[in-house]
């Protein structure tokens, strides 16, 4: 009895030493990736972010360590949240983890990789081309990879710049920048609070904004000529459902295999071009 006891118990144990060593191998996994994407974006320490925030630059988010809100800290999180920076408060084992001085003293910033535009420079870029505006809202998508993509199919297809959200989005990081095969250096990109009231005012300026979403009409058939801002979901979610509801018309990518989606980065590409094709070749009925 007391022989079984001890193999079941080394059993345990062995299983037990296997779990966490894939334990540390996913930390470690988590760690690698978040370096490589934030790269030299991030920066570290008290006296360097509070210097950040006064240059005015754009930064992405700020973490602070959870429970650690006072002296100096408190300064940056009230800096922070008066200029509209996202704010996130985590373990401070995570801010060990991710930390590359080993000296983050509480706090890290994660800075972009470019600075970001007004809503308005985009619409003043297609009024000194003397073009239609022609805008991409991005409405959650969360991938870098996905993100550079799609700035550097916009870039090549003439859009005039791109809106993402503050939250539920990847902001401009090194990976996207990379991605965009230098895109990001031509490519105007807003970030802004609320999608849904950049839309509205977006109509007030006379676009119309259409949705990609699969139910939307076969856009070969939806007339997309005239000052257009395009909106494209995440590939899990797709477009959001308020987003949604608040835009003009929805239009959709046909579908002809037996997978019902495309990625996000890719049916952009097929709708920013349908536009293309629309604007400078093709005739539309309406």
């Amino acid at each position: 009895m007391e022989k079984k006891d001890a193999w079941k118990n080394k059993k345990q144990q062995n299983r037990q030493d296997r779990q966490d060593r894939q334990d540390r191998h996913n930390r470690n996994d988590r760690q690698n990736a978040e370096m490589q994407e934030h790269g030299e974006n991030q920066l570290e320490g008290r006296n360097a972010i509070l210097e950040v925030l006064r240059s005015g630059r754009d930064i992405e988010k700020i973490m602070v360590a959870r429970g650690n809100v006072e002296g100096t800290i408190k300064r940056i999180v009230a800096m922070a949240a008066e200029k509209g920076v996202v704010i996130q408060e985590v373990s401070r084992q995570k801010l060990d983890e991710i930390s590359q001085t080993k000296n983050h003293q509480g706090v890290i910033a994660i800075v972009s990789a470019h600075n970001y535009v007004e809503v308005d420079d985009i619409l003043a870029v297609a009024k000194e081309r003397q073009e239609d505006p022609f805008l991409l809202l991005l409405d959650g998508i969360t991938d870098p990879h996905n993100l550079g993509a799609i700035l550097r199919t916009a870039e090549c297809a003439g859009v005039h710049g791109v809106v993402i959200p503050k939250r539920r989005s990847v902001g401009l990081n090194a990976t996207v920048g990379k991605t965009s095969a230098g895109a990001l250096e031509y490519m105007p990109v807003a970030r802004v609070t609320n999608i849904v009231k950049t839309m509205e005012y977006l109509k007030k300026q006379g676009l119309w904004i259409a949705c990609a979403d699969m139910k939307g009409l076969d856009h070969f058939d939806t007339n997309m000529k005239g000052a257009l801002a395009l909106v494209i979901g995440s590939e899990g979610d797709g477009v959001s459902r308020l987003v949604k509801e608040n835009c003009d018309f929805t239009v959709s990518i046909p579908m002809y295999g037996k997978i019902s989606s495309l990625n996000a980065s890719v049916a952009a590409g097929l709708l920013m071009y349908e536009v293309v094709r629309q604007r400078k070749f093709g005739t539309i009925e309406t």
